[in-house]
């Protein structure tokens, strides 16, 4: 059988993943020649070798991938031959616009933990890293993927170190972040009374404060934490006070996933999930009590498992089997990534600051997952995951689509791919804004894109609005649940008409109203609203909410006008009378009141009637404390009428009687979501029967409710829906930028902009 010469061009997930040694081994192991290269664009190879090692060697380097790559396309073309007589890697190009699939940042993998414990060189040392784990898009500055265009450029590599870079059979080889003891980054721990880079007493100083019921602050991949006893009662409490962070619950890091089952129940999904080589943090129900501050009162906790070899030093020392690891930040700002600025925000509340001295490029917080139906759903995309691209169907080229105004990213479009940023946060202040505007130049140089096309919500005061008006691109405009329904489409390559169902807490629609509860027949070019809650007021805008007491006094009144104050519930007895009138006289008056029609809303509005929460010490805190009750058991549900709209004035009369009755407030929030559950689907038939239309998706922060996601999915399949959920993207507000993009490619394609 004769030779022949093969062009290989493989494109994915192939840069910063170990993927050239790989191909140099197989190569090697089925006797070819020729060479390997990354590029902008991907990894090239020139094979040469007797046919069957060829068809061999193309096997091997689909199936034995690194762990950590995605190979998206192999494109194999003949060529003349060349006397090759050996295989090697050669220098990496960059000689194109093209790029190739950057890494995210890898949890440190079972051999560096090894390691850790047996190199000489690099015993106990925290930036352990080898070509299958380590930082990647937290300290790439540049591409093609190379030491010189990290933060990584400032050490040198000592002789050893250089020795495993140029060896192609060791697995450091062009391991970029490759260091030990004697070259590598250095740890520094600064408090009051101290302050020391030895390693080992870096390490000793702060399990002695942690264990003593302290706080650190802690320098992580992608940004700073800030970490104590999740077992310490006064010690979660106090990082919690000086986080300035009533409500929202801590997320946990445990020292194992022996110790993780122990406290949290966790089925093969979840368990696959936080122990992937992404390592998110991962939503489970819970087993076992931690201090009452880590959770407040939820059921669920956030937990996750060591991802730095930091991690797994720091809990060698500990007592603890279990810390809190929250972001390290000041309330409604990003998460902090420079030392200048941790010792000035962070050091004041902590009792010591662990850093070191490598700069974290790109700010990446911890990524956020939960499984609904066996299947993970994102919350928040970001360190693991980004920047991952999504591959479309449709061209993207040159289109930036700027997001929306809470729990922010951005999407900029290369060829077919969608590249989704790091989560960003709510823009609502100067430092949020100055990371967003700072990450989109970084993101649009280091991807090579040339803007052309702008595109933005319909909301004229949101600041990612005012960007793209401020860009002096042509500017593409698209409402808020059309963008939340389209990002899932594009996940899922759906490009038709569906039924959309878009449920979160607030977005303008077209008639300059709130929408929020939302039936829409859609493709990626426009939309239809079929049907929707019926519109109330929003008594003081935005203030609802972070007051959920405002719309339950909007539904009540509603439904019984101003004798709402004869009802014998706790509600309206623990009321502030003049308060409640006032929010009245604004109704009547049509001060401040805009119309909406948000599920979000109405599930506020049955959170505070039922006296679970009726002022939020975070975002959506009624509807989790209102899900996080309900009776698992109960089947019943209210009534509700769909006419134009729909409308759950008879609900909420059942409800106030349910609760003058003595129902529990298990059983009620149950009956509750088990009505909207009938309502989406009631709804759905109406508009199949009408349309034909059986492919339905769901989309919008609401159906971060597990309860109610897994029942509507459910329910629908079973009546031979087809149904499509944002599994890689979230439902909430970060995929809004997905759905805002593919929608002004359509429109592109049509010229219809």
């Amino acid at each position: 059988m004769g030779f022949v010469t093969l062009k290989i061009t493989v494109k994915g997930l192939v840069q910063g993943v170990g993927f050239r040694p790989f191909i140099y081994r197989i190569a090697h192991h089925h006797n070819i020649y020729g060479w390997v290269e990354n590029r902008n664009d991907g990894v090239r190879i020139h094979a040469r070798g007797n046919k069957s090692d060829i068809d061999s060697f193309i096997v091997s380097l689909k199936k034995k991938r690194p762990l950590a790559s995605t190979i998206k396309s192999v494109s194999v073309e003949e060529i003349s031959s060349a006397k090759y007589t050996t295989f090697i890697i050669v220098n990496s190009k960059s000689d194109s616009d093209e790029i190739t699939d950057i890494s995210p940042d890898i949890a440190v993998c079972p051999a560096c933990l090894r390691d850790m414990k047996e190199q000489s060189h690099r015993i106990n040392f925290p930036f352990i890293n080898c070509t299958n784990c380590g930082p990647r898009f937290s300290i790439i500055k540049d591409l093609p993927y190379d030491r010189n265009k990290t933060t990584m450029n400032v050490f040198q590599m000592c002789d050893v170190c250089a020795g495993e870079y140029s060896d192609v059979m060791d697995r450091r080889f062009h391991a970029q972040p490759v260091a030990c003891l004697k070259c590598g980054p250095r740890y520094e721990l600064i408090s009051k009374y101290e302050k020391t880079n030895n390693p080992g007493k870096v390490l000793e100083l702060t399990s002695v404060i942690i264990n003593n019921g302290g706080t650190v602050s802690i320098k992580g991949i992608g940004g700073y934490f800030m970490a104590c006893d999740a077992l310490n009662e006064l010690a979660v409490k106090q990082l919690r006070q000086s986080r300035l962070r009533e409500g929202k619950p801590f997320a946990v890091m445990f020292k194992g996933i022996e110790t993780l089952r122990e406290y949290a129940m966790v089925n093969a999904e979840e368990q696959e999930l936080v122990q992937s080589w992404r390592r998110p943090i991962v939503l489970l129900k819970s087993r076992k009590n931690l201090a009452f501050s880590v959770s407040v009162g939820f059921d669920t906790l956030g937990a996750m498992l060591p991802y730095m070899p930091f991690h797994y030093l720091l809990f060698s020392k500990l007592n603890t089997p279990v810390i809190v690891l929250t972001s390290g930040n000041i309330p409604d700002e990003p998460i902090i990534i420079t030392d200048e600025e941790a010792s000035k925000k962070l050091l004041p509340v902590s009792d010591a600051l662990v850093t070191y001295n490598r700069e974290i490029f790109n700010r990446v917080d911890d990524s956020v997952q939960m499984v609904v139906n066996k299947t993970p759903r994102s919350i928040r995309r970001s360190r693991g995951y980004v920047p991952e691209p999504v591959d479309l169907e449709q061209n993207v080229n040159g289109i930036i689509a700027c997001g929306a105004e809470l729990v922010n990213t951005f999407c900029l479009g290369k060829g077919k791919q969608a590249i989704m940023s790091q989560y960003i946060g709510d823009l609502k202040n100067w430092e949020t804004y100055e990371f967003y505007s700072e990450s989109i130049e970084k993101q649009k140089m280091l991807f090579r894109i040339d803007p052309v096309l702008i595109v933005c919500d319909l909301h004229p005061e949101y600041l990612s609005t005012k960007y793209a008006l401020e860009s002096g691109l042509p500017v593409v405009k698209v409402q808020h649940h059309h963008a939340h329904i389209a990002a899932c489409m594009a996940e899922h390559n759906l490009d038709e008409k569906v039924i959309g169902v878009g449920f979160d807490g607030i977005g303008l629609g077209d008639d300059n109203r709130i929408w929020g509860g939302e039936f829409i027949i859609c493709d990626l070019a426009d939309y239809e609203r079929v049907t929707h809650f019926s519109y109330i007021p929003m008594p003081g805008g935005d203030k609802t909410a972070l007051e959920p007491w405002r719309m339950g006094i909007a539904y009540l009144y509603k439904v019984y006008g101003s004798d709402l104050f004869k009802l014998n519930i706790p509600f309206i007895k623990d009321l502030n009378r003049k308060n409640a009138m006032d929010i009245i006289q604004m109704i009547d008056n049509d001060i401040n009141c805009p119309l909406t029609s948000s599920s979000g809303r109405l599930f506020d509005a049955v959170a505070a009637i039922l006296n679970i929460c009726t002022h939020s010490g975070f975002h959506a805190e009624a509807p989790m404390r209102l899900e996080s009750v309900a009776d698992q058991n109960c089947l019943s549900s209210y009534s509700y009428e769909i006419r134009h709209t729909i409308h759950v004035e008879v609900m909420i009369k059942e409800i106030v009687n349910d609760i003058i009755n003595g129902i529990t407030a298990g059983e009620i929030s149950a009956k509750f979501h088990n009505t909207v559950i009938s309502i989406i689907f009631a709804a759905a038939n109406k508009i199949r029967k009408k349309s034909g239309i059986s492919k339905v998706v769901l989309s919008g922060g609401t159906f971060q409710n597990r309860y109610l996601l897994e029942s509507v999915e459910k329910k629908l399949t079973k009546e031979n829906y087809k149904v499509y959920i944002p599994g890689s993207i979230p439902s909430n507000d970060s995929g809004i930028a997905l759905g805002q993009l593919v929608i002004a490619s359509k429109r592109r394609e049509l010229k219809c902009v």
